[in-house]
């Protein structure tokens, strides 16, 4: 019993996968099948057609012209739908033009005649109407139906008749005569083509024609629907089993949509997919093949779809069977499953008594946790205690802090005198040098030399003093740079200017002009330096000032 149920629980994640992976392999078939119970609707949509050019043939009067050519039209929307409404409009449109007198339109009318009776199975009436048709009479306008018709009657025939291939012949001479009526650039001309060359065995050029009129096709139209099912048939001579269903299978959706019910492709894919062993697809295709022949009252498809209907209904019916005995099987599991879960109940119910007794041991361990949570109060009151200390640490750190940047921004602010005094000097200079006062200059280059040297060491000053603060500064900022764009500084060079500007960022100096005033540059080229050095980095620019006032934090504290 163990063996039955680990067997029945491994079985259904490999079954689930196998449906899925049928429902992906035919994910089109799927989609016919649902459009098989929304026919419906597109009848629907074919009766609302029909009926609009009904109440305008209705409205026509005694216009003979006028009421043939709708006649003409309801007789062409019947024709793949129901062929006795169809022959009704056939025959009034025959009784038209002998009232009219027009021998063009009593022949044209005659040869739709014929075409329907052969569609119904009135083999010997399509016959007879085109036997009292005298091709030799016959206007070149209608050269093409007439021949269309005779090719079609014979095919249907031969069909039916399998064991004399004269009814064969004689359809295959009247296609060359209709091949040699039609523009060779039309598409039924490419399509009669196409099938007498598949007749010869030649199916990749009948392939490629067909292939290229389906490419070109557009709309979801009657035509697209034939292209398709004769794509279906090639791939049927080359044994090429999953593009035959796939063609069979768009020809019966376009045949769907477009409410035709004298069709073909729904048979054959039922067909096919009995063959293949979907059997409910194919029972499903049957029986709407089945439907689609009686109500549109085509006696030839009737006849093909009752040969393999039986066929197809017996293993529906197996299948079905086999379903009951599998539902069958099921259910009993389920019953000793049901046993199972009383067991089990009666298992948990002594689990619950145990883990009872379980509950009052952590009952007493929460006891001794609460006894231990007490003397952590006391440890964190401890602590509490020791992070106030820290806390005025911190207070007190911050006013250092606030010291530091006084002295740094009068450090600063002593800097700028003595650049400002430099400048000065040199402006002075010039003007002595202008003025010819060589004495006073002299005494003026010693002031100069003096203010200069003082300059240079204040520089030095803050370098060393910076670098004191910041020892791995360098390293650090050239670590933010691209490998080829880092500095390297010249023998007793501590700082060059770039990195100058940089640290005094890092002092926490961030406008260009003051940086300008202390460096002695224009605000320009403050600005310059730093756009110049943001290009040169490695991370992003919107983020260098960031990663360069985070430099040293870690060795400060």
């Amino acid at each position: 019993m163990y063996r039955l149920l680990l067997l029945f629980l491994i079985t259904i994640p490999s079954s689930i996968a196998l449906c899925q992976t049928i429902r992906k392999d035919d994910a089109t078939l799927t989609d016919l099948i649902r459009l098989i119970d929304r026919k419906q609707e597109f009848m629907e949509v074919k009766e609302m057609k029909i009926r609009d050019l009904v109440q305008v043939f209705n409205q026509l009067g005694d216009y003979d012209s006028t009421r043939y050519l709708i006649t003409k039209q309801l007789y062409q929307e019947y024709t793949p739908y129901k062929l006795d409404s169809a022959i009704v409009y056939a025959e009034y449109s025959l009784q038209l033009a002998r009232r009219h007198g027009n021998a063009e339109w009593i022949t044209e009318s005659n040869l739709d005649l014929a075409a329907l009776h052969f569609t119904a199975g009135m083999y010997i009436d399509s016959y007879n109407i085109l036997q009292d048709i005298s091709s030799d009479r016959l206007p070149s306008s209608l050269h093409v139906k007439y021949y269309d018709a005779s090719k079609r009657l014979y095919k249907f025939y031969s069909s039916a008749n399998h064991y004399d291939d004269k009814y064969e012949a004689r359809s295959d001479l009247y296609r060359d005569s209709l091949l040699h009526e039609l523009n060779s650039e039309s598409t039924q001309y490419q399509i009669v083509y196409a099938e007498k060359l598949l007749d010869h065995q030649e199916s990749e050029k009948a392939k490629t024609i067909l292939m290229r009129l389906l490419n070109q096709s557009e709309e979801e139209n009657h035509e697209r629907a034939i292209l398709c099912y004769a794509l279906a048939t090639v791939f049927r001579q080359e044994g090429n089993i999953p593009l035959q269903r796939r063609y069979l299978i768009q020809s019966a959706i376009y045949d769907i949509k477009n409410a035709i019910k004298e069709n073909a492709a729904m048979q054959a894919l039922a067909s096919l997919l009995y063959e293949t062993e979907h059997i409910e697809e194919a029972y499903k295709c049957i029986q709407s093949s089945m439907e689609d022949a009686i109500f549109c009252n085509a006696r030839f498809r009737a006849y093909e779809a009752s040969q393999i209907f039986p066929i197809i209904d017996s293993a529906y019916q197996e299948n079905e069977a086999q379903k009951k005995d599998m539902l069958t099987g099921f259910l009993l599991l389920v019953s000793v499953l049901s046993i199972f879960l009383a067991l089990a109940i009666i298992y948990v119910y002594r689990q619950m008594k145990r883990i009872n007794r379980v509950r009052e041991e952590l009952f007493e361990a929460n006891q001794r946790l609460q006894e231990l949570n007490a003397r952590l109060n006391t440890t964190n009151d401890a602590l509490h205690k020791t992070n106030l200390e820290v806390s005025s640490i911190n207070k007190d750190l911050a006013e250092a802090n606030h010291i530091k940047e006084a002295y740094i921004g009068q450090f600063l602010d002593l800097c700028s005198t003595y650049i400002d005094k430099l400048q000065h000097f040199q402006t002075v200079l010039k003007k002595m040098v202008m003025g010819g006062k060589m004495d006073e200059l002299l005494k003026r280059l010693k002031s100069r030399d003096m203010i200069e040297r003082e300059v240079k060491e204040l520089f030095s000053t803050f370098d060393h003093i910076f670098l004191h603060i910041y020892p791995n500064f360098v390293e650090d900022f050239n670590a933010l740079l691209m490998e080829e764009e880092r500095f390297v500084l010249k023998n007793n060079e501590l700082l060059n200017t770039e990195l100058r500007i940089f640290a005094l960022i890092r002092l926490g100096i961030t406008d260009s002009s003051k940086i300008a005033g202390f460096l002695h540059y224009s605000t320009n080229t403050i600005y310059s330096y730093r756009t110049r050095i943001r290009n040169k980095a490695r991370v992003p620019r919107e983020e260098f000032d960031d990663m360069v006032m985070k430099i040293g934090r870690i060795s400060k504290i």
